[in-house]
């Protein structure tokens, strides 16, 4: 950190009292958090793939396929609940199998001086070390971890004057299952080297056979010793422990653990020297100032937190730490899969909603900001997680409708992507939307990246089975010819004033399969492919129905007559086609745009969920209300809903450990300040009046230009951005906000390799 730039860190003088507040770090695979107690350390150990069998494993989608025109008449003569026991085939709600946290490792020091003078623990996201220091009695301490993305470990160090402590891998966390076992063990290999090893069991028949971690204890000049399942060491000068987890449907096989461990050098140094390059290429991609002053931002990050609490509007100083804490966040939770409810953290068992990935807005809420904030290694890890699925989406849609394609489930544990999460009162079969919306990530990673052997094989044959769903299942009309989409759900809404959720042209299906049919066009004119198929979707577009603006001038939840649109929910599913879409805007469709803002305004909050504010706050940029993005930022972090981690609650109060507020808040704060589309970038399109100074750079547009830098300052009324192209590209530069030409957007080549800087004039506004 520069003396008056941004810190790419927090720092706490309290170690953390609850397992919420420890400090984080991961490698996209393995993540730990840490405590930072200087008489007992706690480090808790997660593994993606670390999940409770639960016997979910061997459910599959409802055989239903037979049935779906009993239903389609149900739902079309207003009976929805007979229609959703119909489609549901008798089974009860079943869950994905749910995220758990995998062991800790414990170091007590024996006979601890009181802490003397200053305590401190931090957290840099420009390496992912999380460390803390202080000083007793005997002199100074220091502690240090990282989770290795060069190597695929967990690397902790402890240094001080002598080293009196004892070190163990216990299962005992918050909540574990009476079926569920542990043992561990520990072992001396020579005077300074030492061996720990936990073996945690599931309970039989269920599915996978458990899982289990490994520990190398190597001391720099103190002995080692064992006593039961603990390693004492006396008077080193420093410990370095070494940690890999793992988990199987067989035993793991700690031999290849070991051997692991064994390879590696036992140079704390040496091992972050190899990580840190790997880790601070992704985080130093985007920066942003917020024209903070040096004094806040030098504040632990309780006072940061508290001093939110005494204002209701988000404070830049909060707003600018959790924009770079998310970001760290999202990258360090981001590899073999894409982050879950919890990121990749959790320090107890029982995890909401099985801490699972949740499909139908939190993952894409998540992932809102990274393909714009340069983050492209967690839409590798949906990539990853989509391949591995893509054969269970084409028989839910075999066994659910009869259809040709892709129907992706409402959640899955990242096992299997299987649509089994159902019920007569939850009718998941009939949403529709899933495999769009989860596509789309991918889909605007090569609009940013132009990486065009991505898109031809891996992205076009799936953009292809998800136009083949709604070419299937397009099959009823209403009176005028238009298209018919029954059943039809809004996720989790029912229509007001009536029984049951089943509904008929839900805004969020239209969206889904207009753009499901107009991206696989261009993507196949693209590659010049499925040439017969182009022509029968053009026609097809051509007959979707169109949207629907209530009696309050709103935009509807369902395009359908009779069907009212509830005023109190947590979802704003039907805003769909203005975020992520893009498809309503106010300068592209100035009076949809209007009905939605209306539908924006008139929904009430119901209960606060941190999703339905980001989503909220997401669509008010994509709106260009930068009144109701900071009002709905402020409903975060005016609610105490950011621990001392800064990672998020799903709650106000801070009752429910969730990362979808701490990954979506860069990308709201990346909206505001940068629009992108084909052919357009829009510069300042919703910037709050309290962001009166500040800076973003390396922002990805979805037209293959990088904002290298954008620059404000609204009181001497002065902007200027520099953009930057790896090819020739041709694009329309505009700023409502602004004076001249730029207000309009005229269009501005950007020749490959050559920045362009543009200067404009802001226009005054008042206070």
């Amino acid at each position: 950190m520069t003396a008056d730039g941004p810190r790419h860190g927090i720092h706490d003088t309290a170690p953390a009292s609850r397992w919420e507040d420890a400090f984080l770090s991961g490698n996209g695979e393995t993540g730990v958090l840490v405590a930072g107690d200087p008489a007992a350390e706690r480090l808790i150990v997660n593994h993606h793939r670390f999940v409770l069998p639960n016997g979910s494993r061997g459910l599959g989608p409802p055989e239903v396929a037979a049935r779906l025109d009993e239903v389609r008449d149900l739902v079309l003569a207003g009976d929805a609940p007979a229609a959703q026991r119909a489609f549901s085939d008798g089974r009860r709600l079943a869950w994905t199998q749910p995220f758990h946290p995998g062991f800790a490792i414990l170091l007590d020091r024996a006979n601890p001086a009181p802490v003397r003078g200053e305590y401190l623990r931090e957290t840099d996201f420009r390496t992912g070390e999380v460390s803390a220091t202080w000083t007793d009695i005997a002199g100074t301490w220091r502690s240090r971890a990282f989770v290795s993305r060069a190597d695929g470990v967990l690397v902790y160090e402890l240094a001080g004057p002598a080293l009196d402590l004892a070190v163990r891998l216990s299962g005992e966390l918050p909540g574990r299952p009476a079926g569920v076992g542990y043992a561990s063990v520990a072992e001396v290999e020579d005077p300074r080297h030492a061996l720990l090893t936990i073996r945690g069991t599931y309970p039989p028949g269920l599915g996978a056979h458990g899982f289990a971690g490994v520990t190398r204890l190597v001391t720099v000049d103190g002995p080692v010793r064992v006593e039961g399942d603990r390693a004492v060491v006396r008077g080193a000068s420093r410990l370095l422990l070494l940690t890999v987890p793992a988990r199987g449907d067989a035993p793991p096989v700690e031999g290849l653990l070991r051997e692991r461990l064994e390879a590696l050098p036992a140079e704390y140094e040496q091992l972050l020297g190899r990580h840190t390059p790997l880790h601070s290429a992704m985080y130093e991609r985007v920066e942003l100032d917020l024209g903070v002053s040096p004094v806040e931002r030098a504040q632990p990050v309780g006072q940061l937190l508290a001093a939110q609490r005494r204002d209701p509007a988000p404070s830049p100083a909060l707003l600018e730490a959790m924009f770079h804490a998310g970001r760290y966040l999202l990258i360090s939770s981001s590899g073999v899969l894409p982050p879950r409810l919890t990121g990749l953290w959790l320090g107890e068992w029982g995890a909401a909603w099985s801490g699972d990935f949740t499909t139908d807005a939190n993952l894409n809420l998540q992932l809102a900001g990274a393909n714009i904030g340069a983050v492209g290694e967690a839409i590798v890890g949906l990539r990853s997680l989509i391949a591995d699925q893509i054969d269970d989406w084409r028989d839910n849609a075999r066994a659910v409708f009869g259809v040709r394609g892709v129907l992706a489930p409402s959640r899955t544990d990242g096992e299997h992507g299987r649509l089994f999460h159902l019920d007569a009162d939850w009718p998941w079969a009939m949403w529709v939307a899933g495999a769009d919306c989860l596509l789309f990530p991918l889909l605007e990673h090569w609009q940013v990246t132009g990486d065009d052997e991505f898109l031809a094989d891996v992205l076009a044959p799936w953009l292809v089975e998800a136009a083949l769903f709604f070419e299937d299942f397009l099959v009823r009309e209403d009176e005028h010819g238009c298209k018919v989409l029954v059943p039809s759900y809004s996720p989790e809404a029912g229509p007001g004033g009536r029984a049951g959720v089943a509904a008929v042209n839900a805004t969020m299906d239209i969206a889904a399969a207009r753009h499901a049919l107009s991206a696989a066009v261009e993507a196949c004119a693209l590659l010049g492919t499925e040439e017969a198929a182009v022509a029968r979707w053009q026609t097809l577009l051509k007959q979707l129905p169109p949207y629907l603006v209530d009696s309050r001038g709103a935009l509807a939840e369902w395009a359908w007559p009779g069907l009212a649109t509830p005023e109190d929910h947590r979802h704003v599913s039907h805003l769909y086609p203005v975020w992520p879409l893009h498809e309503i805007t106010p300068d592209g469709t100035p009076q949809l745009a209007a009905a939605a803002r209306r539908a924006l305004v008139l929904r009430g909050d119901e209960n606060l969920s941190a999703h339905g504010s980001l989503h909220r706050a997401l669509c008010a940029a994509r709106l260009k209300d930068a009144a109701l993005v900071e009002q709905n930022l402020g409903k975060i972090l005016g609610n105490d809903m950011v621990f001392r981690s800064l990672m998020t609650s799903h709650d106000p109060g801070r009752e429910t450990y969730n990362a979808d507020a701490a990954h979506a808040i860069p990308a709201v704060v990346l909206e505001a300040l940068v629009d992108s589309r084909p052919g357009l970038i829009e510069l300042l399109p919703a910037l709050p009046r309290r962001w009166a100074r500040g800076r973003v750079g390396g922002v990805r547009c979805r037209n293959r230009v990088t904002v290298v830098e954008l620059a404000w300052d609204l009181e001497r009324a002065r902007a200027h951005a520099v953009l930057r192209s790896e090819v020739d590209v041709t694009v329309s530069v505009r700023c409502a906000g602004a004076l001249g030409s730029i207000r309009r957007g005229e269009p501005l080549s950007v020749s490959a390799g050559e920045p362009v800087r543009v200067e404009f004039e802001l226009e005054e506004r008042s206070p």
